[in-house]
């Protein structure tokens, strides 16, 4: 393991309508040692209350993942989309020369939880672009971005490809890279490489392999990064 980061040590953002846990340098949250990994620059852990939101803003020259595990995202951009992100679907944004877009909780009664997850790009200037799809869970390890947008998987602008890990109760995976690996724990604890992670916590490796044995039932968000 070359880096950890734990859950309680993440920075945190709680304004009553957001409650957001950021695992890496954001907004008013700075700690110079924990700025990213590789392309990866953000993954926040957010929670946003009943009928709240973010209102208009812009983003630039950066890959946006979205991942929603609980509730409904109300998406707006200046793209003319329109969607709602429901629990387990995917949303990819890529911002390049500019977009506008605003986000908001479409229920009324109960909060959404989501991951907004940017990925530096690897040229500037992109024209802007949206996909979203619900990916079936096909494996253990199943791709939701991918370069290339292989086996169903939304597409992303640098070589680096996210996929969902889900294990049952003792089960086991072990994840593989040449690059540099990111394990970002969703739900569940698992022991990996012999050491106890629980919801919240992270990985990272440049070593060839790392192995995940699930205590319980298990979800992880698996990076492959240059």
């Amino acid at each position: 393991m070359d880096y950890v980061r734990k859950s309680a040590d993440r920075g945190r953002a709680n304004f009553g309508w957001l409650d957001s846990k950021h695992s890496f340098s954001f907004g008013d949250y700075y700690d110079p040692l924990h700025m990213g990994v590789s392309a990866l620059r953000v993954i926040n852990d957010d929670r946003l209350a009943a009928s709240a939101g973010f209102d208009t803003h812009g983003h630039q020259d950066m890959e946006i993942v979205t991942y929603v595990t609980a509730g409904a995202l109300e998406h707006k951009d200046t793209l003319g989309n329109e969607f709602i992100v429901e629990a387990g679907e995917v949303q990819r944004m890529t911002a390049g020369t500019g977009i506008m877009h605003s986000e908001y909780n479409r229920s009324k009664h109960e909060p959404v939880k989501f991951f907004q997850i940017w990925v530096q790009p690897n040229e500037r200037g992109l024209t802007p672009g949206y996909q979203q799809a619900r990916i079936e869970q096909t494996d253990s390890l199943t791709p939701l971005v991918t370069t290339t947008g292989e086996a169903g998987s939304l597409s992303i602008h640098q070589a680096a490809s996210l996929s969902r890990l889900r294990l049952p109760a003792n089960g086991q995976q072990v994840l593989r890279t040449n690059r540099t690996g990111y394990l970002h724990i969703v739900s569940g604890k698992a022991e990996v490489d012999g050491n106890l992670f629980f919801a919240g916590d992270a990985i990272s490796s440049t070593e060839a392999q790392m192995k995940v044995i699930a205590s319980e039932t298990f979800e992880a968000l698996w990076f492959d990064l240059p």
